[in-house]
C-alpha cells in the first residue's frame, strides 16, 4: 500500500465521520497493481480458512460473495476469482437501482459480504440489510482494514461478525518501525486512534 501510494499523511475529513483525520488510505489503488489485488484476495483467503478449520469456527460457511460499492467491489471480485465463488452486488445507495441486486441467487443462499476498508460500519450494515431483504443469510464480513472508528461494534450490533486483515493501529506500527514515517506523525496517528475509540 506504502509503494503503491495508497497512505498519505495529512489532515483529512472522509464522508460523515471521520473528521481531521491524519492519515488517508485510499485502497482503490489496487487496481492498478494486479499483483497487490490477488495477494490481497489471498491473505484472505487464507485468514478465512483458519477461521473455518477451527474446532469452533469463527465464521460461517459461505456459497455466495458480496461486494460493497465502490471500494469493496475490486477486492470481493478478486476473491471470488481466488476461490471460485460466484460474486453479487447492490447499486449504491442514491442510484436508480439502489434496491437491484446484480447476480444470480437462491433466497436462502449464505452471502461473505467484503469492503476495502470500514470506518462507522455504515456500508456494511446497509448492504447486509437489502441482503437479508432480497432472503439471503449475512452473519460474516471482511475488510481489508479496521479503521477502528466503531464499525466493528456497530455491526456486532446488527448480527455481522466482522473480519479485519489490518487494523490502522498496525499499520501506522508497522510505518513508523520500518522507518517509513517519522515518530511525530506515528504519535499523531496513535492520539487520533485513541480520540476515535474515547469517543
Amino acid at each position: 500500500m506504502w509503494e503503491l501510494g495508497a497512505i498519505e499523511l495529512g489532515n483529512f475529513t472522509l464522508g460523515r465521520t471521520t473528521v481531521d483525520s491524519p492519515i488517508y488510505i485510499n485502497l482503490r489503488k489496487l487496481i492498478s497493481s494486479p499483483h497487490a489485488l490477488q495477494r490481497c484476495a489471498d491473505i484472505i483467503r487464507l485468514k478465512l480458512e483458519a477461521l473455518l478449520s477451527m474446532r469452533h469456527p469463527q465464521v460461517q460457511p459461505f456459497t455466495l460473495v458480496a461486494g460493497v460499492p465502490f471500494g469493496g467491489l475490486h477486492v470481493a471480485t478478486a476473491f471470488s476469482l481466488q476461490v471460485n465463488t460466484p460474486m453479487i452486488y447492490i447499486h449504491p445507495p442514491g442510484t436508480a437501482k439502489e434496491s437491484l441486486i446484480e447476480g444470480n441467487y437462491v433466497r436462502g443462499q449464505s452471502c461473505l459480504i467484503i469492503d476495502d476498508l470500514i470506518t462507522g460500519g455504515g456500508s456494511i450494515a446497509q448492504t447486509a440489510l437489502s441482503l437479508r431483504e432480497a432472503g439471503l443469510v449475512t452473519h460474516n464480513a471482511v475488510t481489508l482494514i479496521d479503521r477502528q472508528e466503531g464499525g466493528q461494534a456497530a455491526l456486532k450490533a446488527n448480527g455481522i461478525n466482522l473480519v479485519s486483515i489490518l487494523t490502522l493501529d498496525q499499520i501506522a506500527t508497522y510505518l513508523r518501525y520500518s522507518g517509513r514515517i517519522e515518530a511525530p506523525d506515528y504519535d499523531r496517528i496513535v492520539r487520533y486512534i485513541q480520540s476515535r475509540r474515547d469517543a
